[in-house]
């Protein structure tokens, strides 16, 4: 019992010593229940929304006013026309849009019913009918208001559409999500292990001392990579065109454009990771650490960014699958063109040149 007793206190104290089992055991609950308990919901609070009042009587107003004073909802404009709405949804920072026809509360008097549209954008299935039961709901609580000590019951009938996907299919939120997190993966983690392979087999010694310099090493380990990475994008695209019908609505070639940049910034990362790593299998726990998660966490495929706590929102900024899933969702569920993803586009090609950049300085000509 005695030596039982010793052995057990021997394996405390190796698990005490060391920080990173430590960090494993209890900082990783910790991070896991903040996350998913705290930060990470399907709830969405603050949607931007526009409304388009033709009516601009009591009721419209009032119904405005109670969407408006919702946590769900937050109105950012109010628009003169329909022709103006399109160009809202485009921004992508719009959510929903709310439209009061002509002689709305005087139909609502006279005939006991009236209606209300909605639209809503459907590229993002789960959010969009999350918001339309919100609003419906709002809508719903309004009438119950007017009905109180009437004898024939007011009907206010919320007309939804879906805009992008009226058919309300999960793939458009599917396929923009999974080529993001496919390409992250296997541009960062094939890359991850290339350079340290070599490392680790010895050969890197033989290359840095062949007249092949060093920037052309680099460049060796991106083509491979970057030639496989665009077929799988148009496997992908093939894929989603005729087996899930969903083809492209904006310029392929500027698709195909933007996917090269999200590929070349990829690559850097894995070639960052792969030169500070020491060993495959760390490359390899780097490389996932860095790809799937925030992928899956932070790039707004799963979870709504404008829900998180602000320290995460700002954090998700710097997770490249964000912005290419963003740009992916414009052109191909929305139709966008440059005009209107130049700024993500931008962002992107600064962080590719940023990883670049420190990748090359960080890459040693001599190995110690």
């Amino acid at each position: 019992m005695k030596q039982l007793l010793s052995f057990i206190k021997k394996e405390f104290y190796h698990v005490f010593r060391d920080r990173k089992t430590l960090l494993m055991l209890f900082g990783l609950p910790i991070a896991q229940i903040i996350l998913f308990g705290f930060a990470l919901t399907n709830e969405i609070k603050n949607a931007k929304i526009v409304v388009v009042d033709y009516a601009k009587d009591e009721a419209s107003r009032q119904i405005a006013d109670k969407v408006d004073a919702s946590t769900y909802f937050d109105i950012d404009k109010y628009l003169s026309g329909h022709e103006e709405i399109e160009e809202a949804f485009r921004s992508g920072k719009i959510k929903m849009a709310l439209i009061f026809p002509d002689h709305f509360y005087s139909d609502l008097l006279h005939t006991n019913k009236a209606q209300v549209q909605v639209i809503a954008d459907a590229s993002d299935l789960n959010t969009a009918t999350t918001l339309t039961n919100y609003i419906s709901n709002i809508i719903t609580d309004y009438q119950s208001g007017l009905n109180k000590g009437t004898t024939i019951p007011y009907r206010i009938v919320p007309e939804i559409r879906m805009l992008y996907n009226p058919q309300l299919k999960g793939e458009h939120t599917f396929i923009p999500g999974m080529m993001a997190m496919i390409m992250m993966i296997i541009c960062v983690m094939m890359t991850a292990i290339s350079i340290v392979r070599e490392k680790e087999l010895g050969t890197m010694e033989i290359l840095l001392v062949s007249p092949f310099k060093p920037i052309l090493v680099i460049l060796s380990k991106f083509v491979p990579y970057l030639l496989i990475s665009l077929m799988n994008v148009t496997s992908i695209l093939l894929l989603s065109k005729f087996f899930l019908n969903l083809p492209v609505q904006g310029s392929i070639v500027l698709l195909y454009a933007i996917s090269f940049i999200f590929i070349i910034t990829s690559l850097c990362l894995g070639l960052l990771i792969s030169i500070k790593s020491e060993s495959q299998q760390t490359a390899m726990f780097i490389s996932l650490m860095a790809t799937l998660l925030p992928t899956l966490l932070l790039s707004g495929f799963m979870f709504p960014i404008e829900n998180m706590p602000l320290p995460l929102q700002i954090i998700s900024n710097i997770v490249p699958s964000k912005w290419f899933y963003v740009i992916v969702k414009s052109i191909m569920i929305k139709g966008s063109g440059f005009q209107t993803i130049w700024k993500e586009t931008l962002i992107l090609c600064g962080m590719a040149l940023f990883l670049l950049i420190v990748s090359l300085r960080s890459f040693k000509i001599r190995l110690a």
